[in-house]
């Protein structure tokens, strides 16, 4: 009877250990879908903002400048309140190509950039607590010098903290 109680209990820890996981992880990633539309939104934002040049936004009428001034406000409040619920926004220039977190478009022929490493990124990559929301879309270099291949410790490190081997 003893070893029945024990082990009872034991499983009664488990499964309240378990659900307080299972709660929190709730918690973080029940915005994932209404998170992914907002991308569109701000994605869409980016790309207006783009499309003034410096020449014409110089040349504007003050309307028209206080209208770019107001969407530029919008995005970065846009911004903040995804950040605020947990998604932040990652941008590869220059790191070396990850599966995990980008989607490759391209490859550029440069041969003063280490081949793999990300030279161009068309959309950043959108990250909710540790996961990937939206990997960055990217153009990887490729002729170049082949990349340092990580030490056995910067390996290990990194398989942990994927825990994948």
């Amino acid at each position: 009877m003893k070893d029945r109680l024990l082990r009872t209990l034991a499983e009664m820890e488990n499964l309240r250990k378990r659900t307080e996981r299972e709660i929190a992880d709730s918690r973080l990633y029940s915005v994932t879908s209404f998170a992914r539309d907002l991308l569109v939104v701000a994605d869409n934002m980016r790309r207006a903002l783009e499309a003034v040049t410096p020449e014409l936004r110089s040349a504007a009428e003050s309307g028209v400048k206080a209208l770019i001034d107001g969407i530029e406000l919008t995005e970065r409040e846009l911004l903040k309140a995804l950040e605020k619920n947990g998604v932040r926004q990652f941008t590869p220039q220059g790191e070396k190509f990850d599966p995990n977190l980008h989607q490759a478009m391209f490859e550029i022929p440069d041969a003063t950039v280490p081949a793999g490493s990300v030279v161009q990124v068309v959309q950043p990559g959108y990250m909710l607590g540790d996961r990937v929301l939206r990997p960055a879309l990217v153009g990887v270099s490729k002729g170049g010098p082949k990349a340092a291949a990580p030490s056995n410790d910067n390996a290990k490190t990194a398989k942990e903290t994927t825990g994948k081997s």
